[in-house]
């Protein structure tokens, strides 16, 4: 199984490049586009934020200067519904990149989706909808089918939909996650040929930063189980790469078999496999989360 690594670090709150791009200094952005890449992205992701000001002229600078550094596809995220608009219009070969993200807002539908259907990209496809978060995986899956219905009515073919169930943080409990993943389970028979994608490190939002990368490999084990196409993830955490890219198997499996009820006897567990073992438990709901549960 191989997941595909949209690389999250080219980012507005990033250290490295959120000064960098308002200053319009395209060499740190470079630099780390260029390391994504060697580090295993597929995408990489140019999250500018809100960008109310500027936005609809920052995504088009931050494009071109991505697609010049390398040839890698590209994920363009902002909540600026114009900001999208003019960078995947800017792009070279907009057919390559991910237009992020178009929910269900009619506002945005009715803004979003058409450009999307011309320019020939790929799109995810939020599921929030007007009063928010869906509660559950039923809700997940109306509003999967209504925002697919949409996208196909306008000449977005499933193929080109990645559709994301939204990954919610474990400090605020197990039941959203499950939920999530539960909503993954119908995803084929709801809509066949549509893809998925995961804002991944969501589930560790508020933990301690040498604690989030415990999670997010879980996290990511867990949804490869559920056949995951791809994720935004930190691509500075080899391991995590590894995972994605099927290159430690034996993880997933012991994943999986937790989830499908198999629980080995931790005693016979390596120090490694015990983080998963751990961690699965956590993120189902088996075990209560604190700091402290890999200690547990």
């Amino acid at each position: 199984m191989y997941v595909q690594c949209i690389a999250e670090s080219i980012n507005i709150m990033g250290s490295r490049t959120g000064k960098a791009m308002k200053a319009r200094d395209p060499e740190p952005i470079q630099l780390m586009a260029n390391e994504e890449v060697a580090n295993g992205a597929d995408f990489l992701d140019l999250n500018i934020g809100p960008a109310r000001k500027d936005g609809a002229e920052l995504m088009p600078w931050i494009v071109q200067l991505a697609e010049e550094t390398t040839d890698c596809p590209l994920s363009l995220d902002t909540t600026n519904a114009d900001a999208l608009i003019a960078g995947i219009k800017a792009a070279k070969e907009p057919q390559n990149h991910v237009m992020n993200s178009i929910s269900l807002q009619p506002e945005r539908m009715k803004k979003l989706i058409p450009v999307a259907a011309e320019m020939g990209c790929r799109v995810v496809g939020l599921l929030w909808g007007v009063e928010g978060m869906p509660r559950d995986s039923n809700e997940r899956a109306a509003m999967a089918v209504e925002l697919s219905t949409a996208m196909n009515e306008a000449g977005i073919p499933n193929e080109k939909i990645l559709l994301d169930p939204i990954v919610t943080p474990i400090t605020l409990g197990s039941d959203q996650v499950m939920s999530a993943l539960e909503f993954m389970g119908m995803l084929s028979e709801i809509a066949p040929g549509i893809k998925s994608v995961i804002g991944l490190s969501n589930i560790s939002n508020g933990v301690s930063a040498e604690k989030r990368p415990y999670l997010n490999r879980g996290m990511l084990a867990m949804y490869i189980k559920y056949g995951l196409w791809s994720a935004i993830v930190d691509v500075y955490d080899q391991e995590l790469v590894e995972l994605a890219h099927g290159e430690r198997p034996e993880l997933v499996k012991l994943v999986g078999d937790i989830m499908d009820g198999n629980e080995p006897d931790p005693a016979t567990l390596s120090p490694k496999e015990l983080e998963y073992y751990k961690t699965t438990r956590v993120l189902m709901g088996k075990t209560i989360f604190s700091e402290s549960w890999l200690e547990l």
